[in-house]
């Protein structure tokens, strides 16, 4: 996978990567350290046909549980199953071990409603006002 800076956002803090046929998610650095310690994630199915936007996985944390949605529309190829046993890699690499699953796109054209890094950074800002 490249770095976050080359990855799509959703304004609901998910990434997505996009690696030859197939995409990346998981979730943003800014949701991670929202939640605080996530403790539980509960995965999606493979095989699976998920909708962006659409809840595909959740979390709980020490503070709160949360929704995780879909970045992208398509099929679920692969989950990262070392999270069931280490929901905590969330916290320590949400960009790169922390992957949450790998998605066959069923329609790529949906990348026109995901922000780019700057977009994201800009978006983030505005929540802090």
């Amino acid at each position: 996978m490249g770095n976050e800076e080359e990855y799509l956002y959703t304004k609901d803090h998910e990434w997505v990567c996009f690696e030859e046929s197939c995409a990346f998610v998981g979730i943003a650095e800014y949701a991670q350290n929202a939640l605080g310690d996530i403790t539980f994630i509960e995965l999606p199915e493979p095989d699976a046909e998920v909708e962006q936007f659409e809840q595909f996985a959740s979390v709980e944390s020490v503070k709160a549980a949360s929704e995780i949605f879909a970045p992208i529309s398509g099929k679920i190829i692969e989950v990262n199953q070392e999270l069931s046993s280490a929901p905590e890699l969330l916290n320590k690499s949400c960009y790169q071990k922390g992957w949450i699953a790998k998605i066959d796109p069923s329609d790529i054209d949906e990348k026109s409603n995901l922000m780019t890094f700057e977009d994201y950074e800009n978006f983030l800002e505005g929540l802090d006002r």
